[in-house]
């Protein structure tokens, strides 16, 4: 089956966005070759008519997230490391039982700054050899000597050989009877993190002729608004328009590099243009997958499980948003159909009973899988034509969905200085006792309210904020 799209109106005719009488808008209802001498005149329906049903695409951060006042440029919190000492390394020489410490499991350097101690018991791993040992030594350089405590004195007796690359956790600790206390005690790990808000602007004009001059259709705006000035619809969508920009920039938006000609267009010093939103944040903090392909309901399956199985090594949210394109919620729908199929030719019926007497149910809006809850629901965004669902379209890497945690996490925050309990997603906007910038609209000129000689009316629309990420780790982009 194929679909074709139309691509375009009524030939001749334009929807145009001055207000004005043009000749490519103007319908000539006598160019059917009657004229003004055929019998009826056509009714004209004045209402205009709404083809795409809702526009606007905001309301995704409304579900998930917060809003937040703050008074700084910047926005710092500091998220919290790992509890449990994990590493990776290589075997320096096996026949001396030395170790090389690299990098912790979240790829952070720790060379230098690993936390394995003198008496520490450790378990040694590669794909071939898993033994304990006892570590013997360990300096502040990345070099730690462990014993195994099996048959055999040094690491080559027990299969490791120079240059293996391992595995190192922490699970305890031996000391000798009347020991001295430790030779250094660990410090926990913290990640300081942090965001800029930026300034969003938009503005309308019209002359105070046209708002002085009625349409011919009745129009309506996206907020309710309704009447026969086409200044009003001009304006509402506008506003719309300006309201969704808040959204998308929160999902869309990226720091700027240091280098980048952006900061000395926006007056920047080292980076500092830009914001970083949620999209690039997971790309840079949290996970990427390309399954969920839907070709295949059992391989989608275990494909999901090992969303499962990297979501277990990041702190076991259990309860997460799933917000998908079209094509991935169907394919997810086909698989969770595939696990459960009851009732005539192995179709499931129904919503309580599978009952085959009542309406089919196609479609799933959660399911739990081991021990995490999924609610899953349509992403607009990500559909509709007029926003990613044309970019997605076209680019190889498109952005099919995003996993989010549900409820708060628990972080210092450095301004405030103490631990704050805040959703995983929230907007932080400029506000001080006189001012809020969270969303302000003025209008000026010299319709209505005189504000100035302008024989026009402006009106203004302003925001400043930015998206903090909190605990990307515990979050999934599905590309």
């Amino acid at each position: 089956m194929a679909i074709t799209s139309f691509n375009g109106g009524v030939p001749g005719m334009a929807a145009s966005p001055l207000q004005a009488t043009l000749a490519e808008n103007y319908l000539d209802f006598t160019a059917n070759g009657n004229g003004w001498a055929q019998q009826y005149v056509p009714d004209l329906m004045e209402k205009e008519a709404e083809v795409y049903g809702k526009r606007t695409i905001s309301g995704f951060l409304a579900q998930v997230g917060a809003e937040e006042a703050m008074s700084a440029d910047q926005v710092i919190w500091t998220e919290q490391g790992r509890l449990h000492l994990a590493y990776t390394g290589a075997v320096g020489t096996a026949s001396t039982s030395t170790i090389t410490i690299a990098n912790d499991v979240d790829g952070n350097d720790r060379s230098t700054t690993h936390g394995i101690r003198p008496g520490d018991q450790v378990l040694l791993a590669n794909a071939n050899v898993t033994c304990r040992a006892y570590v013997k030594t360990a300096t502040g350089n990345a070099t730690v000597v462990a014993i195994p405590y099996g048959s055999g004195d040094h690491l080559n007796d027990v299969g490791f050989a120079d240059n293996d690359v391992l595995r190192v956790l922490v699970y305890g600790s031996e000391m000798q009877k009347a020991s001295t206390k430790r030779a250094r005690a660990n410090k926990p790990a913290h990640k300081s993190l942090t965001n800029k808000p930026i300034i969003m602007r938009d503005y309308y004009e019209i002359s105070g002729s046209d708002t002085a001059q009625i349409g011919w259709v009745e129009v309506s705006g996206e907020e309710g608004q309704t009447g026969y000035y086409w200044y009003v619809k001009a304006e509402a969508e506008t506003r719309s328009r300006f309201a969704d920009y808040l959204e998308m920039t929160m999902l869309e938006a990226e720091s700027q590099h240091p280098d980048s000609i952006v900061d000395d267009e926006l007056g920047g010093i080292d980076g500092t243009a830009g914001t970083q939103g949620l999209f690039d944040a997971i790309l840079k903090r949290g996970h990427v997958t390309t399954g969920i392909n839907g070709i295949n309901a059992a391989s989608d399956l275990s494909e999901f499980d090992d969303i499962l199985a990297k979501f277990d090594e990041n702190g076991a949210i259990e309860e997460n948003m799933l917000f998908l394109n079209r094509s991935t919620s169907l394919a997810m729908d086909d698989m969770l159909a595939s696990m459960n199929r009851t009732g005539t030719s192995g179709t499931s019926y129904g919503v309580f009973d599978n009952s085959a007497d009542m309406a089919l149910n196609l479609g799933f809006s959660g399911f739990r899988r081991g021990s995490y809850d999924f609610y899953k629901s349509d992403f607009r965004y990500l559909n509709d034509k007029g926003t990613r669902g044309m970019i997605n379209g076209f680019a190889a890497d498109a952005i099919r969905g995003v996993i989010i945690p549900a409820g708060v996490s628990s972080v210092y925050d450095e301004v405030l200085g103490k631990n704050m309990k805040r959703p995983f997603l929230h907007v932080r906007f400029r506000a001080s006792q006189t001012e809020s910038r969270k969303m302000k609209s003025w209008v000026t000129g010299s319709v209505g309210a005189v504000t100035s000689d302008l024989d026009a009316m402006e009106v203004h629309y302003l925001t400043e904020r930015c998206l903090v990420t909190q605990g990307a780790n515990n979050f999934m982009l599905l590309k």
